[in-house]
């Protein structure tokens, strides 16, 4: 019911609205100023009216909630059962297998697939009252067929168990770069696996179309979908060429998608793949049905550094997967990157998911972006975007041949190198990593460190897809500096703060954030005005020899730069600076500057990566 205090004010038009940010804007281009684009070059508009004449999705029931997983992931199988059972004592409602070589495995995982290993690591675990999610590899590809053994033994029906088996011959392919075989002959494979499966009563989904090892490669929000729609589309014929009836066929694929801390975005995303596919069942002749989706927090926005803002990215991103409809949901614990997970890392990934869930009460609403503007416009887009790659995918002659030509590929890495460049110029924020660092941070607890990635395809023929984090370089820089403590060095930078605080305080906030982000400690200062307001030279460069940092970096604003940056550059470099930056652009005065013995500048939108390596260089 309408307030009449509500009702009683005139409701304002767009074009009311745009003229009063034009007055803001005082010329400035509206597009360029307040219109921001997606990586696949979407808009993303500064105001949405209501969406007019939209239902809800269909997904999840309405008012049910999520199943909550944890990850049984340790290569100790003894260790993993007894961690499994802790995560369903504590709450989780279900449990994610994850094998060496899997999408998700990280460098660790269950060791093997055999029998005793299934039943060893779920001994105890009642399968008809959780749900189990599997995620395979080639190398322990027997586990989906011992856990089917393990539910028979036990005298339990396949029909009256949840578990999604797994089966991705295409994410191994773009993981170990091709296939044992050839597809046809490997889909041959793949649907009599199915079939055993599914003439024993499991109901599935037994196939996975999991978009998640596009995501970690850096892909966009579009390419994601569209491979995971293709996937299931290569999953779907094949089980069609095995003499699956269609509509039997697709209630056997699942899907799997990442979910991060774009949360219009993530939410957009899942919304838009249950669009995408009831398109394509209606295409074939079906009743469009609700698909299940897995999500799994992702593994591009870990960090090793500062890992305690991970709980905030994650925190984000399953709101966003409950909101956008996910049918399950596993975080990986905040530590992940750094190693093998402890006890207090798994219990925060789990309770994550439980306060949304039982405090917050997210699942109460069936698709509550329904009818928001902008994520109804998001949705739309991302449904455009990703059919228009489907298609291309499609017309190379399917998935397999697409990634054996890599058409996919190829999309990806520009992406990422999109993405490397804006989380280089610190466009794309890495909190705790690329903006506020904590150069003095304390180690956090694994129970064993992350192996070493070794990049070595298993197989020849297609271009693989290696995971990657954004965090990543300035992570090794940070790895740098702390190399150049433990032996003895110190990267620190002296911030030669010119004038009075109220000049200063802005740029020199900016280069500490800077400098520290590639591990190099900014020793600061209220300045060395004289009573003139003039800069004490002779006590700029004696602080700086007290401090004893290498570097040196002014910091004030333009028009004292103007009267009092040279001679104060020349002062450090007499003082013994190893090299003087200045903070902000030289504009016409970068000869003078550098003639003075500024050695670089340091501003917005600059390649800090490369600024941070040329500064740990001159560190020696």
């Amino acid at each position: 019911m309408t307030q009449p205090f509500v009702s009683s004010f005139p409701i304002p038009t767009r074009e009311q609205w745009t003229s009063l940010v034009d007055a803001v804007l005082k010329g400035k281009d509206f597009e360029r100023t307040l219109v921001g684009r997606t990586y696949d070059g979407l808009r993303i508009e500064p105001l949405y009216g209501k969406a007019e004449g939209v239902a809800p999705i269909a997904g999840r029931a309405p008012g049910a909630g999520w199943n909550v997983l944890q990850r049984v992931d340790n290569p100790e199988v003894g260790q993993a059962h007894a961690q499994a059972m802790r995560d369903l004592e504590g709450g989780a409602t279900g449990l994610q297998l994850v094998f060496a070589g899997a999408q998700g495995a990280h460098g660790f995982g269950l060791p093997d697939g055999s029998r005793e290993t299934v039943a060893a690591a779920l001994d105890g675990v009642m399968l008809d009252a959780i749900h189990l999610e599997i995620d395979l590899s080639f190398a322990c590809k027997d586990a989906s067929e011992a856990i089917a053994a393990l539910v028979e033994a036990r005298g339990l029906q396949p029909s009256e168990v949840s578990i999604a088996f797994g089966y991705d011959p295409m994410g191994q392919m773009l993981m170990l770069g091709g296939l044992p075989v050839a597809w046809p002959q490997l889909a041959g494979m793949f649907a009599g696996m199915t079939r055993s499966l599914a003439d024993r009563g499991f109901k599935g989904p037994i196939a996975a179309a999991d978009g998640r090892i596009v995501h970690a490669a850096g892909g966009s929000e579009a390419q994601e979908l569209a491979y995971a729609m293709a996937s299931a589309l290569t999953y779907w014929r094949a089980l069609e060429a095995g003499g699956f009836d269609l509509d039997a066929a697709r209630g056997l694929i699942g899907f799997r998608l990442a979910a991060d801390a774009d949360q219009f975005l993530t939410i957009a995303k899942f919304r838009a793949l249950r669009r995408l596919w009831a398109r394509v069942e209606a295409a074939s002749g079906l009743a469009p049905r609700p698909i299940r989706i897995h999500a799994e927090t992702a593994w591009r926005m870990m960090t090793r550094r500062d890992p305690w803002v991970n709980l905030l990215r994650q925190t984000v991103a399953v709101f966003a997967a409950g909101v956008g409809g996910a049918d399950s949901i596993s975080v990986l614990p905040f530590t992940q990157a750094l190693g093998l997970p402890d006890a207090f890392a798994r219990r925060v990934a789990r309770n994550t998911q439980l306060v949304l869930l039982e405090e917050s009460n997210l699942a109460r609403v069936a698709d509550p972006a329904a009818g928001a503007g902008g994520l109804e416009a998001l949705t739309d887009e991302l449904c455009g975007a990703a059919w228009g790659l489907l298609q291309e995918l499609e017309k190379a002659g399917g998935l397999p041949a697409a990634l054996e030509a890599g058409l996919l590929q190829e999309k990806v890495a520009a992406t990422r190198a999109e993405r490397e460049k804006a989380a280089a110029r610190r466009k794309d924020a890495i909190t705790g990593v690329s903006e506020f660092p904590d150069v003095r941070e304390k180690p956090v607890d694994v129970l064993a460190p992350a192996p070493a990635v070794v990049a070595a395809p298993m197989f020849s023929g297609v271009e693989p897809l290696p995971a990657w984090r954004p965090a990543e370089p300035f992570e090794a820089l940070r790895d740098a500096a702390d190399a150049m403590r433990a032996s003895g060095g110190q990267p620190s930078v002296f911030l030669a703060n010119l004038g009075p605080i109220s000049a200063f305080t802005a740029r020199a906030t900016f280069s500490k954030n800077l400098f520290e982000a590639g591990g190099i400690a900014a020793v600061s200062n209220d300045g060395f005005a004289r009573a003139d307001g003039a800069t004490d030279l002779d006590a700029l460069a004696a602080a700086f020899r007290a401090s004893g940092a290498p570097l040196a970096c002014l910091c004030a604003s333009d028009d004292i730069y103007g009267r009092e940056a040279a001679e104060a550059a020349r002062a450090l470099a007499g003082a013994g600076a190893r090299r003087v930056y200045l903070a902000g652009r030289p504009g016409e005065m970068e000869a003078a500057l550098a003639a003075a013995g500024v050695g670089g500048f340091v501003f917005a939108g600059m390649d800090v990566v490369a600024a941070l390596r040329d500064a740990q260089a001159a560190l020696g």
